[in-house]
């Protein structure tokens, strides 16, 4: 198993909102301003890290999900970016319509086989990518909140807010709770994991994504679809449970941390 989908269709509304107290340069404003989070640069793309922990962890056919406008990323993946390692591939996203819609869009380059996906804006350890990669069947990384905290650019009131994970005796998931209230993270055993859209899916999440109906905003949402997966088709996902960070580049305000965690990272394409 050696693909993945990476989902970077979003518009960066949150990126494109200006912060006075963030003090960037020409070129990273450029980015914030378009709302094309992959092309910040951090020495060089983000997107690149990303791209490198997939590489690192055997991962070498790559589908980018973005929208019809973005030529640039088109233009430097596709054409500029000279890789070894890994072979990029492009899906369209018509409309801006949802994680789940999203990942529909990619069904053609997985052409049957398995498929890690991931978000665009999010730089995962290396060894929760490959872990993915050694498991059967669907299967979900997961995060421990205090992992998250301590080593995380995301500021904790934050973290707090992220979707956390529901996880059975046997290590398999029940469910996602979005946004969970104080109440709902007050029940959960610790450790507390968080989802950070970090997934191995098989075949079956593409009928799941077509068979599921928008939420209250009008989106086709992943976690609809998982669910889907799970209760109408009865088929498990596999937990794995990691002490490690992961980095969210959502809006200016965390260009400055993520720029200093990454800085000097070597990425080998």
């Amino acid at each position: 198993m050696d693909k993945a989908v990476i989902l970077a269709r979003g518009l960066g509304t949150r990126m494109r909102k200006a912060d006075e107290s963030v003090g960037m340069s020409a070129d990273e404003a450029a980015a914030a301003d378009a709302g094309v989070k992959a092309l910040m640069p951090i020495d060089r793309p983000f997107l690149d890290y990303v791209l490198g922990a997939l590489a690192e962890a055997g991962y070498g056919r790559i589908c980018l999900v973005i929208g019809p406008e973005h030529d640039a990323v088109r233009a430097y993946y596709g054409e500029t970016l000279k890789c070894r390692r890994l072979t990029i591939d492009f899906a369209i996203q018509s409309e801006p319509l949802g994680t789940a819609d999203a990942v529909r869009a990619a069904e053609d380059f997985a052409a049957g086989d398995d498929i890690l996906v991931i978000n665009s804006d999010n730089y995962y350890p290396p060894e929760a990518l490959a872990a993915l990669r050694e498991i059967e069947g669907n299967g979900l990384a997961v995060f421990e909140r205090e992992a998250m905290i301590a080593g995380s650019n995301i500021p904790p009131e934050r973290i707090t807010k992220f979707a956390v994970v529901q996880i059975d005796p046997q290590g398999f998931m029940q469910r996602i709770r979005e946004k969970p209230d104080p109440e709902t993270l007050q029940n959960l055993p610790e450790p507390v994991c968080l989802s950070m859209n970090c997934w191995r899916f098989t075949p079956e999440i593409f009928p799941a994504c077509r068979s599921i109906l928008p939420s209250a905003r009008g989106e086709w949402e992943l976690p609809d679809a998982v669910q889907y997966v799970i209760e109408q088709m009865h088929l498990p996902f596999r937990v794995l449970t990691f002490k490690k960070p992961v980095l969210d580049m959502s809006c200016r305000a965390d260009v400055p941390a993520i720029k200093a965690k990454l800085t000097g990272t070597e990425v080998n394409l």
